[in-house]
């Protein structure tokens, strides 16, 4: 009796544990959420014309895509997916002309043809007399780009009756660099640790490498670098080597190529050469050799991406040689294989130069034109080091003759890391959509890297991973949505951040209005509340030494110093900013005359950058006719002061998201506000040491000194 009482007991705990497992979500499956559209109707209408699956190819990556239908299918309809073997109205139709006869039959060559490899056509249409929604391409990967897409309609609940959509990506080469070491830990990660467990590869497959490989594919992205541009030589060896296969092996399906990168001194590490020179015939061998090792265990590898002489990174410049000699070197041992070789335009100089903003400029401008064929140069949107506002990298005006591929950091190492919600599009966006008026108006960056303006024939952009073994991959939830606007405008970059994030949200967490408008909102000023907190006005890298956490305008006295903050903001009794015009740096010589001419003049630079190119006189009057000192001061109040409504919007949305989520976002959120105010109060009270002038009337006082910021030191930063 006792026995049968506990047991109902313990039915009954279940069961309520159960129920609240059911309305908990940790973030883990991203925006590939496909939970019961809860509007019957609108279901009704989805099941009606998904009656049945008719799909004749069993290739890995077909089977890849029937899989997420039938989850997803099932998920959000509420009913399976059935196979057909004829057509029956309402059906999916999946395949290309190749290993379909249904889709043969439709004649869609002249449709087909200008997609590409990876492009995808999904046409509603009738076949037998029988309405039918086909997903095709001309590859079997750009059918899973299709049915993926499909998917986001039903997601977001589109019309999905007349549809007629045709997508190619406008960049070949779409690639998430992963700054991940062997032994787990992530530079500038805030997600934990790597997902890469080393140590139980090549035998014990996660199942989030899959996971992963699904959320790379729904978006697009087609490549990953496995390891961190500060290289170790033994992802080169035989042990390692087995284990990059199994990983190749498993996201292969998904249309995801795995690259290295490649340490330039591996031929002395784990060659025993005495020396790495890219001219020496020993060493071209040596890497020619190790090529042909690294494609007999991963016959697709895409190839190797290389920092060099940067920050401590061997290079060819050790021995004398160029940039070009080492690029050369590597694509050369590569370019029977198809390879590509991504080698990095941030550099440092021995010597700290006269404006760290110039170096890249100076080392790769005169190089135009002497990489391989198969060789990209992998440039930052901006000319320092992924600073919250920059001005796009002034290469992407100067190397008509190379291929540039763009590198964003999606990954938050000057915005806030992972405690705070800052939304990236805007960024990617406003570099994207930048004019370098090479070619006179029009000449934007994002037709410079997707090989429009100069006809590049290899296109490329990558961004600096921030997915770690946290459950929900990012660290902070909203962090999903970076990886996923990257994802998005890597294929187009036409598109709006607005568009975007409005996927992302619907996909995300629901297709509530009143949810939509309030978070999308917050999404899209995320960014330029943060710059206002942090570097208004075009201030950049004054944060905290090292891990780069927190404020810190009052660095000084280090290694280089261009590693400090006061060789940036240069304030002084007179003024603040980095005069980058010819009575300075003179930087700006570096963008077309267009630009020199708009940005020269402090009356028309965009005062987005109007400290990062001219040092001005506090009392100097800006646009709102406020000095620039009563400028900064309004600028960081009102960066500290948008947080506090950002948080006070995602109470009033709680209604919409379930309990974990919605804490795990108010808790950060708190978190951010705090972080706001200390940067606002710690950077207000140290410039006001050289502009001698009050905090303007209405805003409140710090409640600290100045000393007490300084004192501030935190400990064991995550990325550092």
């Amino acid at each position: 009796m006792k026995f049968r009482f506990l047991s109902v007991i313990l039915v009954f705990l279940f069961t309520i544990s159960l129920r609240l497992t059911s309305f908990a979500d940790d973030g883990y499956r991203l925006w590939q959420r496909y939970d019961l559209i809860k509007d019957a109707q609108k279901r009704q209408y989805y099941q009606e014309n998904t009656t049945g699956l008719l799909m004749e190819g069993n290739s890995p990556t077909l089977t890849a895509a029937r899989q997420e239908l039938e989850m997803a299918i099932s998920g959000l309809l509420g009913k399976p997916l059935r196979s057909s073997t004829a057509i029956a109205s309402g059906v999916l139709v999946l395949g290309t002309p190749q290993n379909s006869p249904v889709i043969k039959s439709l004649n869609l060559a002249s449709k087909l043809v200008p997609l590409g490899s990876e492009g995808f056509l999904i046409l509603s249409t009738t076949v037998n007399n029988k309405k039918a929604t086909v997903i095709t391409a001309n590859s079997d990967v750009g059918v899973l780009y299709g049915t993926f897409h499909f998917l986001k309609l039903l997601q977001t609940q589109q019309d999905i009756n007349n549809l007629a959509i045709s997508s190619a990506p406008k960049i070949k080469n779409r690639i998430l660099n992963h700054w991940d070491n062997l032994d787990r830990t992530v530079e500038r990660g805030y997600a934990g640790f790597s997902i890469w467990d080393w140590h139980r590869l090549p035998d014990y497959i996660d199942q989030r490498y899959l996971d992963y490989a699904r959320a790379n594919a729904s978006i697009g992205i087609n490549g990953t670098v496995l390891t961190n541009v500060n290289a170790n030589a033994l992802i080169l060896t035989k042990d390692y080597l087995i284990k990059v296969k199994a990983l190749a092996d498993a996201f292969r399906p998904y249309g995801l190529k795995v690259y290295l990168t490649a340490r330039f001194s591996a031929p002395i590490e784990i060659g025993k050469l005495k020396t790495a020179d890219p001219l020496d015939p020993e060493v071209k061998t040596w890497w020619k050799n190790k090529a042909a090792e690294v494609y007999s265990y991963v016959p697709d590898f895409g190839g190797f991406l290389v920092k060099a002489n940067s920050e401590g990174q061997p290079g060819p410049q050790n021995y004398g040689r160029n940039h070009a000699d080492g690029a050369n070197m590597l694509a050369d041992a590569i370019a029977d294989k198809g390879g590509i070789v991504m080698w990095r335009a941030f550099v440092y100089d021995n010597k700290v130069p006269d404006d760290r903003a110039k170096q890249a400029f100076t080392e790769f401008k005169p190089l135009d034109g002497s990489f391989r064929k198969n060789v990209l140069v992998q440039v930052k949107n901006g000319p320092i080091d992924f600073q919250p506002r920059e001005p796009f990298h002034p290469l992407f005006g100067a190397m008509p003759k190379t291929p540039l591929m763009m590198e964003f950091q999606i990954t938050q190492e000057y915005l806030g890391q992972a405690t705070n919600l800052v939304y990236q599009a805007p960024l990617y966006k406003e570099t994207l959509d930048a004019d370098t008026y090479v070619k006179g108006a029009g000449s934007t960056v994002a037709k410079v890297i997707d090989g429009s303006l100069h006809h590049y024939q290899l296109t490329g952009i990558a961004g600096v991973s921030n997915i770690g073994n946290d459950r929900n991959w990012t660290g902070h939830l909203f962090g999903q949505a970076n990886w996923y606007c990257f994802g998005r405008l890597a294929w187009d970059p036409t598109l709006s951040s607005e568009k975007i994030a409005d996927e992302w949200l619907r996909m995300t967490f629901t297709n509530e209005t009143a949810f939509l408008n309030p978070i999308k909102n917050l999404m899209l000023q995320s960014r330029e509340t943060l710059v206002n907190y942090m570097t208004p006005l075009g201030l950049h890298h004054i944060m905290g030494y090292s891990h780069h956490y927190g404020p810190g305008p009052w660095i000084k006295d280090k290694q280089r110093a261009d590693w400090t903050s006061v060789y940036y903001h240069k304030a002084t009794a007179e003024g603040i900013g980095f005069d980058r015009t010819p009575t300075g740096s003179n930087a700006l010589a570096q963008y077309s005359p267009a630009i020199q001419q708009k940005f020269g003049n402090p009356q028309t630079c965009p005062e987005e950058f109007l400290l990062w190119f001219h040092h001005l006189k506090w009392d100097y009057k800006v646009k709102s006719g406020r000095t620039l000192w009563g400028e900064i001061c309004q600028r960081y109040y009102q960066g500290a002061a948008e947080v506090g409504k950002m948080r006070q919007t995602w109470q009033t949305i709680q209604a919409f998201v379930d309990a974990e989520r919605f804490n795990h976002v108010k808790m950060l959120l708190n978190i951010q506000e705090k972080e706001a105010r200390w940067w606002r109060d710690a950077c207000v009270l140290y410039f006001q040491t050289f502009s001698g002038r009050p905090i303007p009337a209405g805003l409140e006082k710090p409640t600290q000194n100045l000393d007490y910021y300084v004192s501030q030191d935190p400990k064991f930063v995550p990325g550092n």
